[in-house]
């Protein structure tokens, strides 16, 4: 490896020495409903935004909560350290559409309505408050 190609790997891991995501892949509800919980946190404080999470009576509440647990726990890992109160915050949380599942319902005179069964991939990055500034 070159110097140059080096130093430019070295400075993009310095970059994301503070940043650490978790995914949580192939989740059975649709992303619609997904986002309303993902809105709800973007750019919080991590443990406050866990306790909207933890109260919110939405079933993706649940999936996003164990999410952003694994996050904290990958961003401890990383760094060496506990994470504290008012340390991190949710930087980043995107929701893309999942492969769908196509089923068909039979239909009054010999028809078929076709379902389509939902899924979603969610990210979560957590950053240092100080950072985002």
């Amino acid at each position: 490896m070159g110097v140059r190609k080096r130093q430019s790997a070295d400075n993009m891991k310095q970059a994301r020495k503070d940043v650490a995501f978790a995914k949580l892949t192939n989740i059975p509800s649709s992303p619609r409903k997904m986002r309303l919980v993902a809105d709800m946190i973007r750019g919080v404080e991590v443990f406050r935004a866990l306790g909207v999470l933890k109260f919110s009576n939405k079933e993706a509440a649940v999936c996003l909560e164990k999410l952003l647990r694994s996050a904290v726990a990958n961003w401890e890992a990383k760094n060496n350290q506990k994470a504290e109160s008012g340390m991190l915050r949710v930087s980043t949380i995107f929701v893309n559409c999942a492969p769908m599942l196509k089923r068909l319902r039979p239909a009054p005179q010999g028809r078929g309505y076709r379902i389509r069964k939902r899924a979603n991939h969610v990210t979560v990055i957590v950053d240092t408050i100080d950072n985002a500034k």
